[in-house]
């Protein structure tokens, strides 16, 4: 299905804006914008076209104009009455900059300059013009097809209201003039939208914030293709249009993207399976304010979590990724969602593992994936249905690592001695000297009653006898605490999954309070 609506272009240098057509198909954005094309006869002009009016005693030149060097805009044609001198020439178009009358250039003429000439020029006026493609929006310039207008302007005039040129000037004579027609071996023309650039939503990306900032922009958003092309800022007038196309954009961009995984995953054994990618905003520590994130690609593939700043293309570029992290190994944190009475949802998904994140951007659709060595990645997604699938795609990679894996096994030492401490999908936790292999202890996942560490290198872990029921108490010590920590939090869920899986989904945060508007 094409999806078709206008829009407007904003240009952040002029702050102006552009009246555009989007066009969405399943693969492309298109934008196009309005001009005057010559439909049949030859056109030498190069876009200007020179159009001589005739004066009529009612009705005068039955066009009205805005705009003028004041305002560091042309003066363009803002009305065309019905079935006066204007519309008879078939040659005039609501949106054509005034260039030149009588022989005068008035590309640098004030609005004023233009109307006196306009009015002064008497009963056969010849004017040059060319459509001006991107009339800012202030000008207020009617997209449809020219129709009835109640204007009666007098002689005072405005840049930015209609001077009426439909009212009788300083005529020569009063004898009726006959009318202005096109002549038959003349050109003839049409406004259309003509397409101006086409943007590919294979792996595009969306933004909604000005860049590197947390400034959200008010009912607008950018898409940029995967070479870096980009369709400018694109503002709707409503929130509700805007919300329209960010989701219906959204929502191809996901369909291509879960081709490029089907097509990648032919080429890759059941145990290196892309189970989701996609972009996000990654917040960047320790930089200036205009700098606070940045694009990164994430996906999770077989028994990995990757970082690109790219995304892969080809089977080579996966070794190109700027971090690379065990799913047994990271911790997948949700931390903001926007809720629709806009109060903030602090949550944590996991038990017996805190940590403090500095929370102060503003945000909605936050998630952090703590890794190894106590570090973390903060991103942010554009829409309350993306935190859902990765809340859901992290869970199900890091479930399907475990089970393959099946056991994860840790050099640790504890008074001196180096041991082994394994976590085993099947047997729970134990603990055995790394030299002759004899088993210290063994714990089912079920013993474990808590954990407490100092947040270096050292825990101790709270297991229940079975039959004593006293609590044993285990302190060892891990290089990577944070790994380990994580690793035991992979599989005991995965073993709640794997029994309950019901549970589990009752967890999912984002699932339960997703708002994507």
């Amino acid at each position: 299905q094409t999806k078709t609506g206008i829009a407007l272009l904003y240009d952040e240098v002029s702050e102006n804006a552009y009246d555009i057509r989007l066009k969405l198909t399943k693969e492309i954005l298109t934008i196009q914008k309005q001009d005057v094309v010559c439909v049949s006869g030859s056109d030498h002009s190069e876009h200007h076209r020179t159009v001589t009016l005739r004066r009529q005693p009612v009705g005068g030149l039955g066009l009205s104009i805005k705009g003028g060097a004041e305002h560091k805009v042309p003066v363009v044609i803002s009305k065309i009455f019905k079935d006066q001198a204007a519309e008879q020439t078939g040659m005039l178009f609501i949106g054509d900059a005034i260039i030149q009358v009588n022989g005068i250039n008035v590309e640098n003429a004030t609005h004023e300059e233009v109307v006196h000439l306009l009015r002064n020029a008497g009963d056969e006026v010849t004017i040059t013009v060319q459509y001006l493609r991107e009339a800012p929006s202030f000008l207020k310039l009617p997209l449809g097809s020219p129709g009835p207008s109640s204007d009666h302007s007098s002689g005072t005039s405005s840049p930015l209201f209609d001077s009426g040129l439909h009212l009788n000037g300083n005529s020569t004579n009063t004898a009726p003039s006959s009318p202005s027609s096109p002549i038959a071996n003349e050109p003839k023309y049409e406004k259309r939208w003509l397409d101006t650039l086409s943007v590919p939503l294979s792996m595009a990306r969306i933004s909604r914030y000005k860049t590197g900032t947390d400034k959200l922009r008010s009912n607008a958003f950018e898409v940029l293709a995967l070479d870096g092309v980009s369709t400018g800022i694109l503002q709707f007038y409503t929130a509700q249009e805007s919300a329209d196309w960010l989701r219906a954009m959204s929502t191809n961009i996901s369909d291509l993207t879960l081709q490029n995984m089907k097509m990648a995953n032919k080429c890759c054994s059941p145990s290196e399976q892309v189970i989701h990618m996609g972009w996000v905003n990654e917040r960047l520590e320790g930089t200036d304010s205009s700098q606070l994130y940045q694009f990164k690609f994430l996906a999770l593939k077989g028994s990995s979590f990757y970082i690109f700043s790219t995304p892969p293309v080809s089977t080579l570029d996966w070794v190109r990724a700027e971090k690379i992290y065990n799913l047994c190994e990271v911790l997948f944190k949700i931390h903001k969602l926007w809720l629709a009475d806009d109060c903030w949802l602090q949550a944590n998904l996991y038990l017996g593992i805190h940590q403090d994140f500095d929370l102060e951007d503003q945000r909605p659709y936050c998630f952090s994936v703590m890794v190894g060595h106590g570090k973390s990645h903060y991103f942010n997604v554009e829409l309350g249905s993306e935190l859902a699938v990765w809340e859901k795609s992290f869970q199900r990679a890091i479930f399907l690592e475990v089970q393959r894996t099946g056991s994860k096994t840790y050099l640790c030492s504890w008074q001196g001695d180096t041991l082994c401490f394994t976590v085993d999908f099947a047997l729970g936790f134990t603990c055995f000297d790394s030299k002759t292999k004899n088993v210290l202890w063994r714990f089912k996942f079920s013993q474990l009653k808590g954990s407490s560490d100092d947040g270096k290198t050292r825990v101790k872990l709270l297991f229940q006898n079975l039959d004593t029921k006293q609590i044993e108490t285990k302190e060892l010590e891990f290089q990577d605490l944070t790994a380990v920590l994580h690793c035991i939090h992979s599989f005991i869920a995965a073993k709640v999954a794997s029994v309950d899986p019901v549970f589990i989904d009752s967890q999912s945060i984002a699932r339960k309070y997703m708002y994507s508007n």
